[in-house]
């Protein structure tokens, strides 16, 4: 606790008050807080390098496309990449799954096929839904069970010839569950479809290893990794890249323009047209670095056993329900008080200084497979203990004397 204590140090937004009380931060899947180290390296870059990437001679351009250029490498490394080109900066998450599923267009025709689950964030299932109308590709869908587990039963009946690419989380940004990623991608693989992994609520977690999982595509934010906002980041297979047609045309994307035709750049900058979050990404590698500090096997320790305290403490609760109940968990608590609007519950939390998520958490899809509006959700990170788990608890105790 002495290490995670000091860590809690070098995140200054964890000491200010909400309404007169300590604040308390568990909406870490929203996103997380940012150590002072990631702050000061955007001051710095503004301060002392600010100038564009990739295309400067002078001494200020170099030196922000060298640091630029290393944070890709970082990731590479992060990721256990085979080559750091195979690393495609975006603006997060949802820009990823938007450049796969619009440039994977050209791959698909009509009666083909693309597989994703019941448990999605919109951003992986609006992407893949213009997809199809565009192309006449039918979406297939995986349900969920009754405590949140992927149906890999149902999935397995759903692969077929037809299926072109699946495009799965990795765990569920509401119900915390942890799917079996390796198993759905050797699934896929046999049925020689392409995947994509929605990484958003895991590359913070756990040891995310894209060779071994032998994956085609896996994307996540940096936000989620006590980031800043605005970067993401989507790995590749280098064949698969190759083949794919750009998402989006202008500068850096181009090798020769002319104007009756143009050829494109190689890899990675042929999928990074323009100028992008440079102080961002820059401040990115930091906590990259905070978190190889730690270890993710620190970690994921950590947040496991805020999980099992959390939800032990939870569940004394007359009438709490939790909705997501998997065997394998992430540190992500949905609930229900009965007799409660979860809304009605956040703003009495937040009065009392502790914030969490109220709302469908862009899972409408999972809302409506249990017949709720929505939840309360809990989200924790490695900074959160176990005191702030009790205050929590205590507030939730005096909001549901207040609400019944």
């Amino acid at each position: 606790m002495k290490k995670n204590s000091n860590i809690r140090d070098r995140f200054p937004l964890l000491n200010v008050k909400v309404n007169s009380s300590q604040l308390i931060y568990f909406d870490n899947a929203a996103t997380t807080q940012k150590p002072k180290e990631v702050i000061d390296e955007i001051t710095k870059y503004y301060q002392e390098e600010n100038s564009n990437i990739h295309r400067g001679v002078h001494h200020l351009s170099q030196i922000s496309t060298n640091n630029f250029e290393e944070c890709r490498i970082k990731v590479q490394e992060f990721l256990n990449a085979q080559f750091s080109h195979e690393i495609i900066f975006t603006k997060g998450t949802t820009d990823s799954i938007n450049l796969v599923s619009t440039c994977f267009q050209d791959e698909l025709q009509k009666g083909d096929e693309i597989i994703i689950s019941e448990m999605e964030h919109h951003s992986n299932i609006v992407p893949w839904q213009i997809c199809c109308k565009k192309t006449g590709a039918n979406l297939r869908v995986v349900r969920i069970d009754d405590r949140g587990n992927l149906d890999i039963k149902h999935f397995k009946k759903l692969l077929s010839n037809k299926t072109k690419i699946v495009a799965i989380t990795h765990i569920s940004n509401s119900l915390g569950t942890i799917n079996p990623i390796k198993e759905i991608i050797q699934l896929s693989h046999d049925k020689n479809a392409q995947v994509l992994i929605d990484g958003a609520q895991a590359a913070a977690h756990i040891t995310v290893d894209v060779q071994d999982l032998n994956v085609d595509f896996y994307c996540f934010s940096a936000h989620k990794l006590f980031g800043p906002t605005g970067v993401g980041v989507l790995y590749g297979k280098e064949k698969i890249l190759n083949s794919l047609p750009p998402y989006q045309g202008g500068g850096e994307m181009i090798e020769k323009v002319e104007l009756s035709k143009s050829t494109y750049a190689p890899l990675p900058h042929k999928f990074e047209a323009g100028t992008p979050n440079i102080a961002g990404v820059i401040a990115f590698k930091k906590s990259i670095s905070l978190i190889k500090e730690i270890g993710l096997q620190e970690i994921s320790s950590h947040e496991d056993k805020l999980l099992k305290y959390a939800t032990k403490k939870l569940l004394q609760i007359e009438g709490l329900e939790i909705i997501g109940t998997s065997e394998r968990k992430s540190a992500i608590i949905s609930f229900n008080i009965k007799g409660i609007h979860h809304y009605d519950l956040g703003v009495l939390l937040d009065k009392m200084g502790v914030a969490i998520r109220t709302g469908h958490h862009c899972t409408q899809p999972v809302m409506n497979r249990f017949s709720i509006p929505g939840t309360a959700r809990i989200s924790f990170a490695y900074y959160n203990t176990f005191e702030e788990i009790d205050s929590c608890i205590i507030a939730i105790n005096k909001a549901k004397k207040m609400l019944l």
